[in-house]
């Protein structure tokens, strides 16, 4: 599983899931250039603390991914800051739950912004190097609500189901050029993302937080467990490994049985 002499770029890594896989990534052998929302300065330190950890060579960069300029420029910013990425993985996203009739229309933009178009011009600024080597492999983080819905979640799902079919596009476009694309599809994952949901729940059950993550696990997820985002950060190393080459246009639950329903 070693990724020895490959750099990877993370997006939303400064946390949560996209965190997870920056370390893992880190720990077998890659390079990884961590994008985040917070500024240089509060970034830096993050980057500096995985490098010291890993030892791997690690630096960050900011972008707000609402921006088409700052997420089509981020590749070229990974580049300038370490090195052109051989492993890109999409990950940075942003929730909002509320019903269709009442959906904020600049909610909707900004979670089609950051969790669908910013993929979109990652991937178009990363393929072409990716190509000129001969190697890449590209891990989009859907959902398990790029494969099925829930109430509530129109511009979520709308987004991720795009995810899921883009990546399967660009694996057809990209299948004899030694590149892979593939999604990874979370299902309730220990992150900052759902804990307005858990809140929710919890305040249901007097304040209890373990009784409204039952609650709130009961309804989808067989295994009832919350997963450790580390879990996330296992299967994209695999993804990007040797042992997945054969592996692409997949969108993959890891999902304690949601999907199996």
């Amino acid at each position: 599983m070693s990724l020895n002499g490959r750099t990877a770029l993370v997006t939303g890594a400064s946390q949560g899931i996209g965190a997870a896989i920056a370390r893992r990534l880190a720990e077998a052998g890659a390079d990884v250039v961590l994008h985040g929302i917070e500024t240089q300065a509060q970034g830096e330190p993050i980057a500096t603390a995985l490098a010291r950890e890993t030892g791997r060579r690690c630096a960050y960069v900011g972008a707000n991914l609402a921006d088409a300029s700052a997420a089509a420029g981020l590749v070229a910013a990974a580049t300038e800051a370490l090195a052109a990425p051989d492993i890109l993985v999409n990950n940075a996203g942003i929730q909002h739950t509320c019903g269709i009739a009442e959906f904020p229309p600049e909610r909707w933009d900004a979670i089609i912004a950051i969790n669908l178009s910013a993929a979109f011009h990652t991937l178009r600024a990363a393929v072409p190097g990716m190509r000129a080597r001969g190697w890449g492999r590209i891990v989009n983080i859907a959902s398990v609500h790029g494969l099925v819905a829930s109430v509530n979640k129109s511009a979520y799902l709308a987004a991720k189901h795009g995810l899921v079919g883009m990546s399967k596009g660009v694996a057809l476009e990209t299948a004899a050029e030694g590149i892979t694309v593939n999604c990874i599809c979370p299902g309730w994952t220990d992150t900052v993302l759902i804990q307005p949901q858990i809140e929710a729940r919890a305040a249901a059950h007097g304040g209890d937080r373990q009784a409204g993550i039952r609650d709130l696990l009961r309804e989808k997820q067989p295994n009832l467990t919350l997963l450790p985002p580390e879990r996330i950060g296992d299967v994209a190393v695999f993804l990007c490994g040797e042992a997945a080459a054969g592996i692409t246009g997949v969108a993959l639950p890891v999902d304690g049985g949601w999907t199996a329903q």
